[in-house]
């Protein structure tokens, strides 16, 4: 589902530096976006978690795999291209920054403030306007935190975001300060990538769950995902469907307002008796036994 968060008020600060989050997005794409750039002090963080396509920059062209985060700063023009068949999914970040002005004033000409902020993070990151490649540093899960704090908005949710803003700022100039030649994408992490995108599904689609959408998402053929399932993983994917449902729905009997029909609706089951005896063959109990037994009080 694409989600946007605009007109943002939401200010960090990092080494000194102001950054203002803008705009905060996730989008499928179905089309691709036209080539174009953005003005000065002003940084855009692409990470795909899922999908596949191309990003061209000036004149070169890039694959985009699930896993792929890219930065593109100051008048730097990309174009984005969906592969149609399995369309790249993109969390975006933009952000503008500015010193803070009494900071620079006090301390411009301070020659170690000045060698100081040319090894800082925000600088660094700052003074890399385009980098491309793969994520080391699990940006998945922080952008899923930060996606749940901007759309329940808990007591504290804008510390919090101000807090996962700065870590990703952090995190992706460590992902780019690392060894020279550790950026390309090897057949091992190509494996990591899998596993991450493998997970997610079975995570958070537990209620769709299919071989040929999970082959489909992996570019791959039904056989060969079942046989990377069992490599990687030692179990088949009804193994793992299973597992996903039945741990879900260990979750879902936990709220004691929602009925049984509705749990095992979310879940994806024809009927409650078909769910009712997977639970049973998983469990050994019911699910209104284990709610009796686990949850309900007396």
């Amino acid at each position: 589902m694409n989600k946007t968060y605009s007109n943002l008020d939401i200010q960090f600060i990092v080494s000194g530096v102001q950054f203002k989050a803008l705009n905060i997005a996730f989008e499928r794409f179905e089309h691709s976006v036209p080539r174009h750039s953005h003005g000065a002090r002003s940084y855009e963080i692409h990470y795909i978690p899922i999908g596949f396509g191309t990003v061209e920059i000036g004149e070169k062209e890039y694959e985009i795999i699930p896993g792929t985060v890219y930065m593109t700063g100051p008048y730097v023009d990309h174009l984005q291209i969906p592969r149609m068949d399995d369309p790249m999914g993109e969390y975006c970040i933009f952000l503008t920054c500015e010193y803070e002005k009494d900071l620079e004033a006090s301390l411009s000409g301070d020659p170690a403030f000045q060698e100081a902020r040319q090894t800082s993070v925000a600088d660094l990151f700052l003074n890399t306007p385009f980098w491309f490649g793969k994520d080391t540093q699990n940006l998945n899960a922080l952008m899923h935190v930060l996606f749940f704090e901007l759309e329940h908005r808990l007591p504290g949710y804008r510390e919090i975001i101000n807090s996962l803003l700065t870590q990703l700022v952090v995190s992706m100039v460590r992902n780019y300060k690392r060894p020279a030649g550790s950026s390309s994408i090897t057949s091992s992490s190509l494996n990591d990538i899998k596993a991450l995108l493998i997970d997610n599904y079975f995570l958070y689609e537990y209620k769709t769950l299919s071989l040929p959408d999970l082959a489909k998402r992996l570019g791959s053929s039904s056989r060969q995902t079942e046989r990377f399932l069992s490599d990687y993983y030692g179990k088949t994917f009804q193994q793992k469907k299973t597992e996903s449902r039945m741990s879900a729905a260990r979750i879902l009997l936990s709220d004691l307002t929602r009925s049984i029909t509705s749990i095992s609706e979310d879940l994806g089951f024809s009927s409650i008796e078909h769910f009712s005896n997977a639970f049973k063959r998983y469990y050994g109990c019911s699910p209104r036994a284990y709610r009796k037994e686990h949850l309900q009080t007396s």
